[in-house]
């Protein structure tokens, strides 16, 4: 999961965007952090230039070609990437910096300058702060163009509590509390979460057969887990009632690991997203596969609970890395 900071700067051609962004570079690394930029372009571009092997494999058909050097690396992609698609993609930095992208729903800070003539593209009062050399009543924090140091320590002050409400299940008293998403557009929103229980070679035998006395464990184990994925807020305190759209569950024998391993997809067209859903299904799931067989195995290990992927929200799109 992406959980870096996205601050985008709105505005429409020839208003000093990327000059803007150039200066607060320096200054933002000089308060420690480590910054990244993405810029939408209007227009075409060209990195892979004529001559360049990236061009060769480009016309060869490639629809991705990296070039890595000892000082840098670009990848290139034969179409356009939507925004959500390229926040999953950058790490290790502190701030995400946008370039373009004004309709986006994203933190921004719009510009506007005078002698352009095109004023903001929304309304002033929809951004966190404005630069401009236009008169604005006092509704949002207002700064001008060489104001830098002053702009430096507005977005510092917002990355702090950007921080602070991180933690979004407690009120300013620190008591539990359930998160208001009714402002939240409403979309697509799916996860995928994984387990698994590490059973005797005998336990295992039994659950293949289906020698178990209280039936088929997987089975059994499968509807379990759909329900538990319907029960979620009922046992979660802070989740909110989804209406879910669809719940796979999926279970199959390890014969190498002599394990049970089992997945859970969950989907939903809502405000807040359906991990818990996913994590609590392969947890019911598993939970039963040591009802179904605890009396023959006491010892059984339910392990490796994991979100394995989720898409959809604010904070982008999430995929695990290889897991074995």
């Amino acid at each position: 999961m992406n959980s870096i900071p996205v601050l985008g700067f709105s505005a429409y051609s020839g208003s000093g965007k990327t000059t803007l962004i150039e200066k607060l570079i320096p200054t933002l690394k000089q308060q420690g952090l480590r910054i990244a930029v993405i810029k939408h372009d209007g227009h075409s571009f060209e990195i892979d230039r004529e001559g360049k092997d990236s061009r060769r494999f480009t016309r060869a058909g490639a629809a991705i070609s990296a070039i890595v050097s000892s000082e840098k690396t670009a990848v290139i992609a034969s179409k356009e990437l939507a925004l959500d698609d390229l926040l999953p993609k950058i790490r290790d930095v502190d701030l995400i910096l946008i370039e373009g992208y004004k309709q986006a729903a994203i933190p921004q800070i719009g510009i506007a300058r005078k002698e352009n003539g095109k004023g903001f593209p929304k309304d002033p009062s929809q951004y966190l702060a404005v630069v401009t050399d236009l008169e604005l009543p006092a509704k949002v924090p207002c700064f001008g163009f060489e104001d830098i140091p002053q702009i430096t320590s507005f977005i510092m002050e917002w990355l702090k509590m950007q921080k602070a409400s991180d933690f979004t299940h407690f009120n300013d008293e620190g008591r539990a509390k359930m998160v208001d998403v009714g402002e939240k557009p409403i979309s697509r929103r799916t996860a995928t979460a994984a387990a698994r229980v590490l059973v005797s070679p005998q336990t295992y035998d039994l659950i293949r057969s289906g020698g178990m006395k209280k039936g088929d464990v997987l089975t059994v184990a499968q509807i379990a887990g759909v329900m538990g994925a319907k029960k979620t807020p009922d046992i979660i305190p802070m989740c909110h009632p989804i209406l879910l759209d669809g719940i796979d569950l999926t279970l199959f024998l390890d014969e190498e690991r002599c394990s049970v391993e089992i997945f859970a997809a969950v989907s939903c067209d809502g405000r807040t997203g359906v991990e818990m859903e996913a994590l609590t299904a392969v947890t019911t799931a598993a939970l039963t596969v040591y009802d179904m067989c605890k009396a023959v195995q006491k010892d059984m290990i339910i392990t490796d609970i994991r979100l394995v992927e989720k898409t959809g929200g604010t904070h982008g799109d999430y995929k695990k890395e290889a897991f074995i």
